[in-house]
């Protein structure tokens, strides 16, 4: 069995990256699944949430060739590897040919020891995010109702065609999660309508689940724990426990 890769992204913050794959991670794992999460993003948020050394060595040093098992660390939630400020200087540092395919080389190793690995991607694209659409199987792509997300979005599929054009030709969009909705906004309701429609002209498909408006995600990050231990009856828990159902049975199988 090889892990399926899953990059959590949008070229715009804000979205829910870093919230959806911590509650991806979190459900897969409680759903006996082995989960290695990866941190992508400087800011480093969803490393602080998961309780994880950020001063040690993580993504920056895998990149740079060390092995991806001697540097993840170990949690009940799944293993992590860790992002860190020093990812700032990425740009910079990796600009050698073929640095798009780093992420990728350093999975290749342990890609048989997990079902899953998650990757939260930094809004910008950059050498960070360009390595994470590299090494993925397929794309999730958390969005809010709007109009600035939407550009993100075709910002980001004009990207994705050259991803698949010179470096991953199997790369594909998994869904397109709509977060932070609210049902009583009449412009959430009609972006709505809209990403059905992009979502087919994509040839993916938005999810049937929306993560609805909760305080209980920023609580929960606050305290430093999962969606589902934090407020498993609240609305968003609800919600991504549904959202995980559709990605494990809706889209692409690893294998």
């Amino acid at each position: 069995m090889t892990a399926r890769i899953s990059s959590c992204v949008l070229q715009k913050g804000g979205t829910g990256k870093s919230a959806t794959t911590h509650a991806l991670s979190s459900g897969l794992c409680a759903r006996g699944y082995r989960v290695l999460t990866i941190d992508a993003d400087p800011q480093c948020n969803i490393s602080h949430t998961m309780q994880i050394n950020t001063a040690g060595k993580g993504l920056l040093e895998a990149l740079s060739g060390e092995p991806v098992a001697d540097i993840v660390q170990h949690t009940k939630k799944g293993d992590v590897l860790a992002g860190s400020q020093r990812l700032v200087g990425a740009d910079k540092l990796f600009v050698d040919i073929n640095s798009e395919y780093l992420l990728a080389d350093a999975l290749a190793p342990v890609k048989h020891d997990y079902d899953f690995i998650l990757i939260d991607c930094p809004p910008q694209l950059g050498i960070l995010t360009i390595n994470a659409l590299v090494a993925a199987t397929d794309l999730v792509i958390p969005i809010t109702a709007d109009l600035y997300a939407l550009q993100g979005l075709a910002l980001l599929m004009t990207n994705v065609d050259k991803i698949k054009l010179r470096a991953n030709p199997e790369l594909c969009i998994d869904g397109i999660l709509l977060t932070k909705y609210s049902n009583r906004s009449v412009l959430s309701r009609d972006l709505k309508e809209d990403l059905e429609t992009q979502a087919m002209s994509l040839k993916t498909r938005l999810y049937k689940t929306v993560i609805r408006e909760g305080v209980a995600v920023r609580e929960a990050q606050a305290q430093r724990m999962s969606i589902f231990d934090y407020a498993p009856s609240s609305n968003p828990a609800k919600d991504y426990s549904d959202f995980i159902e559709e990605y494990l049975s809706g889209g692409i199988k690893n294998g």
